[in-house]
C-alpha cells in the first residue's frame, strides 16, 4: 500500500494482484468510527431490558460464558433484533445512496417516492387475499414495490428520467397508495388490521432469526451487484457523454441501479415495515462526514446501520413507552426533510 495526495486531500492506493483500488484517508477513518461506533451500540442494545447485562457480561455470554440465562437472553432473544436494524438499516442506506446517485438529488429516496407504500400495500394485499406466511408476505412487498418503481419510472421517463420529474411523481404515488392503504385496513378484521398497522409503522418486534435469514440471503446479490456498478456510477458524475465516450451506458446504468434500489429497500420493508428517514438522510450523512464528492455506499451503510440500532433503543429504552422504531426515524426525518429543503432553496436561489 503506498500513500499519494493530492487534489486536496490525502489517499491511500493498495494493489492485489492486477487490481488496485484508491481509498481516501478521511473515508478510512470515518468508515472504521462508524464500524466501531455501530459494534459499540450493538453491545449496549443487547443489555438493555428488564434483565439488563453490563457491556462486559454480553462479551462474555458471546465467548460461551456467563450463565445459561445470559446466553438465551444475549444470543436467542435479542441478538436477532439487533443484527436486523444493523442489516436492514444497511440495506435501506445503499437503496437511498443508489437513488440519490442517479437522479443528482438529496430528496430522492425510496420512502419520498412511494416505494415503501408501495411494498406495504402488496403486503396488505397479500395478506387479506394469499396468505399471512412470512414467504407471502415478502414476495407480496417486493412485487409492491417494484410495481410501483416501473409506474414511476414509466410516468417519468418522458425526456429520459429527471430527478425532479421523478420525485414530484412519487410523491404524488405515494400520497395516493398512503390513501389506498388506509382504506384496505379499514375494510379488513380488527386482528388483521392491528397486525398490519403495526408492521406499517416500522417495528422490529417480534424479528426472528428466520427471516432475517431469508431476508439477507436474497440481498447479497443485490449488493454484490451495486458493488460491481459503483465504476460504473462514479463515471455518471463527469456527466453522460463523457461516460458514454469512457465506455458506460448511461441509460442502462441508471435503470440498473434504481432496480437494484428497489429490490433493496423491498426486502427490508418486508421484515420490518416501512422505515422513513434512514435511505433520505443517511447518505447525506456519511458524504458529509467524509467530505467527498460522491456518495459511497460502504460509508451509507454503516450509517444507516447506526441509524436505525439507534432509533430502536431510542424508541424501546429511552422513551416514556415503548414505540416502533418507524416512528422515531420519521420524527427525526421530518425534521431532516426541513432542513434538507431550506438548503436546496438557498442553494438554488
Amino acid at each position: 500500500m503506498s500513500a499519494l495526495t493530492g487534489t486536496g486531500y490525502r489517499r491511500f492506493e493498495a494493489g492485489f494482484g492486477g487490481y488496485r483500488i484508491r481509498l481516501r484517508a478521511r473515508s478510512v477513518v470515518v468508515g472504521i468510527a462508524l464500524a466501531a461506533a455501530v459494534i459499540a451500540l450493538a453491545v449496549v442494545s443487547l443489555g438493555l431490558g428488564s434483565y439488563a447485562l453490563d457491556p462486559a457480561q454480553v462479551l462474555t455470554a458471546f465467548a460461551g460464558g456467563g450463565t445459561e440465562l445470559d446466553r438465551t437472553v444475549v444470543l436467542e432473544w435479542r441478538l436477532p433484533r439487533t443484527l436486523a436494524a444493523v442489516a436492514l438499516g444497511a440495506l435501506l442506506a445503499v437503496s437511498g445512496a443508489l437513488f440519490q446517485t442517479v437522479t443528482r438529488n438529496p430528496l430522492a429516496s425510496p420512502d419520498i417516492l412511494g416505494l415503501s407504500n408501495g411494498a406495504f400495500a402488496g403486503m396488505l394485499l397479500t395478506l387479506t387475499l394469499v396468505s399471512s406466511s412470512w414467504p407471502a408476505l415478502t414476495i407480496g412487498a417486493v412485487v409492491g414495490g417494484v410495481s410501483v418503481a416501473l409506474v414511476i419510472g414509466a410516468l417519468a421517463r418522458r425526456g429520459g428520467v429527471q430527478g425532479f420529474r421523478l420525485i414530484v411523481i412519487g410523491i404524488g404515488i405515494s400520497a395516493m397508495l398512503a390513501s389506498l392503504n388506509t382504506w384496505m385496513l379499514l375494510q379488513v378484521e380488527l386482528e388483521t388490521a392491528m397486525f398490519a398497522s403495526a408492521w406499517g409503522a416500522g417495528s422490529l418486534n417480534g424479528i426472528t432469526a428466520a427471516p432475517l435469514g431469508g431476508a439477507l440471503a436474497c440481498a447479497v446479490p443485490l449488493l454484490v451487484g451495486a458493488a460491481v456498478l459503483v465504476p460504473r456510477l462514479r463515471q455518471l458524475d463527469l456527466g453522460d457523454d463523457v461516460a458514454a465516450a469512457t465506455g458506460a451506458r448511461p441509460a442502462l446504468v441508471r435503470s440498473a441501479a434504481l432496480l437494484l434500489g428497489v429490490g433493496l429497500v423491498s426486502i427490508a420493508t418486508a421484515v420490518v415495515g416501512p422505515i422513513a428517514f434512514i435511505a433520505l438522510a443517511a447518505p447525506q450523512i456519511a458524504r458529509r462526514l467524509a467530505r467527498t464528492p460522491y456518495l459511497s455506499l460502504t460509508l451509507a451503510a454503516l450509517v444507516g446501520a447506526l441509524l436505525l440500532l439507534a432509533s430502536d433503543v431510542i424508541a424501546q429504552h429511552l422513551l416514556p413507552v415503548v414505540l416502533p422504531a418507524g416512528v422515531v426515524t420519521v420524527t427525526l426525518g421530518g425534521i431532516y426533510l426541513v432542513v434538507t429543503i431550506i438548503q436546496e432553496i438557498r442553494r438554488r436561489a
